[in-house]
């Protein structure tokens, strides 16, 4: 029914249809015809034959076992005959586009009432802008697609190609000037850290990690090491490519036989006896975006070290799907490159020098995961909060019970100490140059993954325990938890495992020790 055929009823009306071939229920003053609809219900049509359903306010029992978004459903939203006389919903559900009021569910800088010396007005448009754009655009793509394992949709990469997002995602930058981004909400020549913060952060409230790998994350770690280390012929040719969605890329580093040990990689590049090409020869695995690739930034062993390569998909390379515990939309592959020829020109940096260009660009695909980290737990704490709310055990909400709200704490200070910290890292970012980021901030930012991903899946842990078995079902009222606790490993695997993480910031500090240093 459209609204205007919606009719006024009172509870006293409603009350009389309660048999079962004559049924109503209420549902947040709401009421809603489902005599038809009982026999289709995945519970069975008995849910509806209890006293206090049939021709009752069903509110608090609906919200016990279904998500607000069912109502919202075009299948479901037709039931609706009518409203309470006199009375509104009195459900919160967030608008499209619009910052949540659940307590936490926003960053500080976000929360009414709060400030932050880092976020400026330009910082805010453009948050508003992705917003909007990432719930109308993104998320339900990436519904379809983290379900289904395609990669995301050509309209998604084409959308964001015309509004610069691709562009964003790499950073500030000379690739960025003479750019229109997101409408005009921020300059190129204002365009910061910050900012690209705003975008990763907003993107990843999708919730949907298989699809946000798959969502052009080749790019933002692929990509940088040609913007830094190509020659200005490969810069024309691959970065317009990449940017406007037209080609693929992805970063190949890790192997079967090395993940984290970039100096253990077996792939070699063998130079031509005239020195005008290189022959590749090797196989990489778990690289994100891979199936569906059309460039490759590959690490390589040659005579003189390690070296760093571009290559262009052709005969040679073949790429296999790997299934992980996430969606295939990621595009995780197995590469093999045989007698693969690439020309002299598309070596990355100096010629045994790829560690300084791979470690480099590991500060920047590190501070992203974090980034996506610390707003992939913020989600989880609003999930959480909302459940706790609505929830009732023992003859009373969730919320009343001590045990649950120490849990609750627990996940909050952890993601507001994350954050915390990224921000402050960001700062260091904004004012130092990409040497000094290479020279300064490999150790900090170790560190603050290893911690984020620490917290991340003890935070997943603490929230399947609140949901209980609905947090381990993938659909329902727990799906984002579920998938939060199945997916969450990978932040803790990819980009270098926490260990490893871990102890390079201690190396890095314990060589930053002065000599004189005592007790």
């Amino acid at each position: 029914m459209t609204s205007k055929d919606l009719k006024a009823f009172t509870c006293e009306e409603v009350a009389k249809h309660n048999k079962p071939d004559d049924l109503w229920i209420i549902v947040d003053s709401k009421v809603y015809n489902v005599t038809r609809f009982k026999d289709l219900h995945p519970g069975g049509a008995s849910v509806f034959a209890e006293e206090d359903i049939a021709g009752q306010d069903a509110t608090e029992a609906f919200y016990g076992l279904h998500r607000h978004e069912v109502l919202l459903r075009q299948q479901y939203a037709r039931l609706q005959i009518g409203f309470i006389e006199g009375e509104g919903s009195a459900t919160y559900s967030r608008g499209l586009g619009k910052l949540s009021e659940v307590p936490y569910a926003e960053p500080t800088w976000l929360s009414a009432g709060y400030y932050s010396p880092y976020f400026k007005e330009s910082h805010r448009r453009l948050q508003a802008a992705m917003r909007e754009f990432v719930d109308e655009v993104i998320t339900p793509d990436a519904l379809l697609h983290e379900e289904d394992g395609k990669r995301p949709s050509a309209h998604v990469i084409k959308a964001m190609a015309e509004l610069n997002i691709h562009a964003m995602r790499i950073g500030p930058g000379k690739h960025l000037k003479g750019l229109t981004l997101m409408g005009g909400v921020v300059s190129p020549e204002e365009f910061d850290y910050f900012h690209e913060l705003v975008c990763i952060q907003e993107i990843s409230r999708c919730g949907q990690r298989g699809y946000g790998d798959g969502l052009q994350s080749g790019a933002v770690i692929g990509l940088p090491p040609i913007m830094n280390f190509g020659s200005p012929e490969l810069k024309s040719k691959i970065i317009p490519e990449v940017l406007s969605g037209k080609k693929f890329i992805c970063l190949a580093i890790s192997e079967a036989f090395s993940g984290s040990d970039v100096a253990g990689l077996q792939t070699h590049a063998t130079k031509s006896s005239d020195g005008k090409y290189w022959t590749i020869n090797g196989t990489k695995k778990w690289i994100t975006n891979g199936t569906f690739a059309d460039y490759f930034t590959v690490g390589c062993k040659t005579d003189t070290g390690f070296t760093v390569i571009l290559v262009e998909r052709s005969e040679g390379v073949e790429t296999k799907p790997i299934k992980t515990s996430y969606s295939s939309s990621a595009g995780t592959a197995y590469v093999t490159f045989d007698n693969v020829k690439v020309p002299m020109e598309n070596t990355l940096g100096p010629e045994g020098g790829g560690i300084f260009v791979i470690l480099s660009n590991f500060n920047h695909e590190r501070w992203v995961m974090c980034a996506s980290s610390a707003r992939g737990q913020r989600l989880i704490v609003e999930e959480c909060l909302k459940w706790i709310n609505q929830r009732k055990a023992f003859g009373k909400p969730l919320s009343s019970l001590a045990v649950i709200r120490s849990k609750i704490a627990a996940m909050i200070s952890r993601t507001e100490s994350v954050q915390n910290w990224l921000e402050t890292l960001t700062m260091q970012m904004c004012n130092m140059t990409y040497k000094e980021q290479a020279q300064k901030l490999a150790g900090p930012i170790g560190l603050l993954k290893m911690y984020a991903t620490r917290c991340a899946q003890e935070t997943a842990t603490d929230a399947v325990q609140i949901f209980g078995g609905r947090g381990i079902t993938k659909t329902g009222m727990g799906q984002y938890i579920e998938h939060y606790h199945r997916t969450i490993p990978f932040d803790a695997v990819l980009g270098g495992a926490e260990d490893v993480l871990g102890d390079l910031g201690v190396r890095q500090a314990i060589r930053q020790m002065p000599k004189n240093a005592r007790l």
